[in-house]
């Protein structure tokens, strides 16, 4: 169960992330090289200096909680599978679009407890805005220095649907799944990148995004708890449950992300 009261964790944690991506955005504003882990993603200096911060801070708040880093070999699940609850982190979401310099990264935060992320922040960089949920308790969204304020997504009101789509990973299923729902909605589509995109979602600032192709745990946990706690689903598309975390394999379904069940999605 989450602390009472729920606000200095979520300030504490937030405090990370902000700390997290101001060195994202000193390596950002200068040049950089990029190599390739093992799985062909890109990795860079801000990626790693972002695990080293987020990691130490995690340690140091709750330092009986393990840390599954994306920048960190994972613990076999014969190890995990023994955590009831661990900090699951993506230091850099959206590598590819900080590489590219389109500014649509992120720093995202969950705690996941026996299988469900209870409490998320992700934070934006470039645009100084954090967002923080955990189902049962709240979501919020702060803009810069200024206070934080309630989220709640929004179904559509007529037949215009506002859908996101990824900017580095929108495939040709995706746009034929468009097409599809286009015969029935008013589909206005913007392209974005990391995991904004459920957070946009929570706030009701649009209706839908769904990833077909990979993602792993790290990239989608933190947006699911602030999705959830302001009202959302984020689930798996092959069975409409939520994902689950701490998996033997730590990838993901493909999965939609909605202010409903009851939205369209393939």
């Amino acid at each position: 169960m989450l602390p009472q009261p729920f606000a200095p964790l979520r300030d504490a944690v937030a405090a990370l992330a902000r700390d997290a991506g101001a060195a994202i955005l000193d390596v950002y504003r200068g040049a950089f090289d990029v190599q390739l882990k093992g799985d062909a993603t890109p990795v860079t200096e801000a990626d790693l200096r972002a695990h080293a911060l987020l990691t130490r801070g995690l340690r140091a708040l709750t330092p009986r909680l393990p840390v599954l880093s994306e920048e960190q070999a994972a613990a076999p699940y014969e190890v995990r599978r023994a955590w009831t609850r661990f900090w699951l982190v993506d230091p850099l979401d959206g590598t590819r679009e900080f590489v590219n310099r389109t500014g649509e990264f992120s720093v995202n935060v969950a705690l996941v407890e026996a299988g469900r992320p209870v409490f998320g922040v992700v934070h934006d960089p470039l645009a100084a805005v954090d967002y923080a949920g955990a189902p049962g308790a709240g979501a919020w969204r702060r803009e810069g220095e200024g206070p934080w304020r309630p989220l709640r997504v929004a179904a559509p009101t007529d037949r215009t649907l506002r859908v996101l789509t990824s900017r580095s990973h929108a495939g040709g299923r995706t746009r034929a799944w468009l097409d599809r729902i286009a015969t029935d909605w008013d589909v206005r589509t913007t392209a974005r990148g990391s995991a904004i995109k459920a957070c946009l979602v929570a706030a009701g600032e649009a209706h839908l995004y769904a990833r077909l192709g990979p993602t792993s745990e790290w990239d989608t946990a933190a947006s699911q708890a602030v999705l959830e706690a302001a009202g959302g689903v984020l689930r798996a598309i092959d069975g409409d449950a939520p994902l689950r975390y701490n998996k033997p394999d730590l990838r993901n379904p493909e999965f939609y992300a909605a202010w409903g069940p009851e939205a369209p999605h393939p």
